[in-house]
């Protein structure tokens, strides 16, 4: 007989890379809810200890201790992955599959009930233009960079895993931003202040991004959605939502280059103005990952084919099924949440952009 379990304030919730940007917003919210929370994750918070978080210091390539973690959780919130647009497959292959391949292994073990995955909507990468691009787009495999391979590997071990005891989910933010974002918005705006910043192709490209808060929301609703029961139809008795991956986004598409420029702008930076087009980014990106491959460089190529692609293509997408199945609706604006980050940014803009050099 299947029992969901209701979502309370004694629910017991581990979320892995609780101390990034995402996994540190959701973890305040789980707090301020009443819940227990315990963090996996490399990078300590004493601040969050300190309210009574139960932090574990683990890799997600440590195997026992992240099947250990998974003792007494009711609801796993799995934010944690090795990012990025370049490196070996392996090192990807190692945190990203194997890692979340351990996580399922000691939710399985230990009778954890509901499992939030945080995917990305580069699991569908086909190489082609994205627009209102809904869940029935296939998987990824063939990609120019690791990081859509393994996700996607991931996801799908994640949704294969769903069964009447253990309920899972994938939801896929696209370019998570916000106030106190490390990682987005400070390299574009140091990229621009250095002059190393380009429009890639016509500039006219429409994306997706999603507000961290939103984000936040979603995975707590998506927890919410693994606990209801489905009434519309007798035979199964699983969550609507389970075993089902889903966009999230703000609902809002930008042309990107515009909602750049306006940051510069509204910060005192010129805008960006020198162009490269698609075909010769792409070349571009083809040398550079040769090149990186075959000497000892460092770092991120500064061009790669699939960057070429993200700044180049439009990249937006179909909420229909997000808000159907999770009752999902953007709470913060993009207007809002950009009149917020400029708010920001003015105040820390020095430290902000030599942080991010």
């Amino acid at each position: 007989m299947y029992s969901v379990c209701s979502v309370g304030n004694s629910s017991s919730t581990l979320v892995t890379g609780g101390t990034g940007f995402l996994g540190r917003r959701l973890v305040e919210r789980l707090l301020a809810d009443g819940r227990p929370v315990t963090i996996l994750g490399r990078t300590p918070a004493p601040d969050l200890e300190a309210r009574g978080v139960r932090f574990l210091r683990a890799s997600l390539d440590d195997a026992p201790a992240v099947q250990a973690a998974c003792a007494g959780i009711e609801t796993i919130f799995h934010t944690a992955a090795k990012v990025g647009v370049w490196g070996r497959y392996e090192d990807f292959f190692r945190t990203n599959v194997l890692g979340t391949r351990a996580l399922l292994a000691g939710a399985r073990a230990h009778g954890v009930a509901r499992f939030v995955h945080t995917s990305t909507p580069s699991v569908v990468y086909n190489g082609r233009a994205l627009a209102a691009a809904d869940e029935s787009l296939p998987l990824t495999t063939d990609c120019p960079s690791p990081y859509p391979l393994t996700k996607a590997i991931a996801e799908r071990e994640v949704l294969a895993a769903n069964c009447a005891e253990f309920c899972t989910i994938a939801l896929r933010p696209h370019l998570i931003w916000g106030v106190g974002d490390p990682h987005l918005v400070p390299r574009v705006l140091a990229r621009a202040r250095a002059g190393r910043l380009r429009i890639v192709g016509t500039g006219e490209n429409r994306v997706d991004m999603v507000h961290v808060e939103n984000a936040v929301d979603a995975h707590l609703l998506a927890e919410q959605a693994l606990s209801v029961p489905r009434l519309s139809t007798l035979n199964s008795q699983r969550p609507a939502a389970s075993g089902r991956p889903y966009f999230i986004t703000n609902g809002e598409p930008v042309l990107l280059w515009d909602w750049i420029n306006s940051l510069l702008v509204a910060l005192g930076e010129p805008p960006v103005t020198r162009r490269l087009s698609l075909r010769t980014a792409s070349a571009l990106g083809a040398v550079c990952e040769a090149a990186w491959r075959t000497l000892p460089l460092s770092g991120e190529p500064p061009m790669t084919r699939f960057i070429a692609a993200e700044l180049a293509k439009d990249h937006w997408f179909n909420l229909a099924a997000a808000r159907r199945d999770l009752g999902y609706t953007p709470r913060i604006s993009m207007a809002t949440g950009t009149a917020e980050l400029v708010a920001s940014l003015r105040r820390e803009k020095p430290a902000v952009l030599a942080a991010a050099r």
